[in-house]
């Protein structure tokens, strides 16, 4: 198997399972060290633990990202010990529940922290650990949605303003040599999907695929390993969408 990050490290936010599990092990399979950080402290200690028995180099931090504060005490933390961060995967957010059916009757609070987590925490993190980035001419990879196309709900707005911010990432860190992209996942069959998407919901969203094929965690992590490599060296600011051509059928939230 390749070891394309053999003596990198790599930070993936949200790892306490699902997408971020499968980041975590993609990574640790090609050889890296790495740093996961979750809000669910007790989910975080057991990934922890699961990784490090399968011979992963593995430490966990627990950081709410809706906290300026909080993100700050990381990136400090982090950078006194790794002075060098190769990899940044943005993935933690908020995807279920009111952010995912909710809109016009929404408060400005809850707005505001939707925004907070899903937007403005991948842009305040990476500029805490900048100093490790740049470093490494490292790079970061946003997981934003398929739902960011011509969005109906919030979740669906605060990750089209991902893809932007992006863009504008890209811009700024492209400055010290470091990559900025964002992965736009379709439907993924994972335990938050199937637990939270009532069944018809689920069907239909598949049913508007091009390709029928149930998409998984590890095929977004796949493409993580391509645009976090040294193979895509000449790749920035792109968005790139692993839906299976839901996108060219039709939309959703």
């Amino acid at each position: 198997m390749a070891q394309r990050f053999k003596d990198r490290l790599v930070v993936i936010t949200g790892a306490a399972g699902g997408m971020g599990q499968a980041f975590a092990r993609a990574f640790a399979s090609e050889g890296a060290a790495l740093v996961l950080t979750d809000i669910d402290e007790g989910g975080l200690e057991a990934a922890v633990a699961s990784l490090r028995g399968e011979g992963a180099k593995c430490s966990g931090h627990r950081v709410d990202l809706a906290s300026e504060a909080g993100i700050a005490e990381l990136g400090a933390k982090l950078l006194g010990e790794q002075p060098r961060i190769d990899v940044l995967i943005n993935n933690a957010g908020l995807a279920y529940g009111e952010i995912a059916t909710g809109f016009a009757d929404l408060s400005q609070e809850k707005w505001l922290r939707f925004f907070a987590v899903n937007t403005v925490a991948p842009l305040r993190l990476a500029q805490a650990l900048r100093p490790a980035l740049t470093a490494a001419r490292g790079n970061i990879v946003n997981i934003t949605s398929m739902a960011s196309y011509l969005p109906g709900t919030a979740y669906g707005v605060t990750k089209a303003a991902l893809n932007a911010m992006t863009f504008g990432m890209a811009g700024s860190f492209g400055a010290d040599g470091i990559r900025v992209n964002a992965i736009a996942p379709g439907l993924m069959e994972t335990p938050a999907s199937r637990g939270s998407l009532p069944p018809e919901t689920y069907a239909r969203v598949q049913g508007q695929q091009i390709l029928k094929l149930h998409g998984t965690a590890d095929d977004i992590a796949s493409l993580a390993l391509f645009l976090a490599s040294d193979d895509a060296r000449f790749i920035t600011a792109e968005i790139v969408t692993c839906d299976a051509g839901n996108r060219l059928r039709g939309w959703r939230g």
